[in-house]
């Protein structure tokens, strides 16, 4: 018969991916953060909207 696929369980199944100390962001500032990034895109998309005319 054919041989069994099975491979057995890689070595980074249990564990998740970990985000570094100084990227980080505090849970009461997330909303900041959020506020912040939507600034920048609305800024960036009418700036752009603006130098298209």
């Amino acid at each position: 018969m054919g041989r069994d696929n099975k491979q057995g369980q890689s070595a980074n199944k249990g564990s998740l991916p970990q985000t570094p100390k100084k990227q980080k962001i505090a849970p009461n500032k997330v909303s900041e953060e959020f506020s912040q990034e939507f600034m920048n895109l609305i800024n960036t998309v009418t700036k752009e909207g603006k130098t298209k005319k």
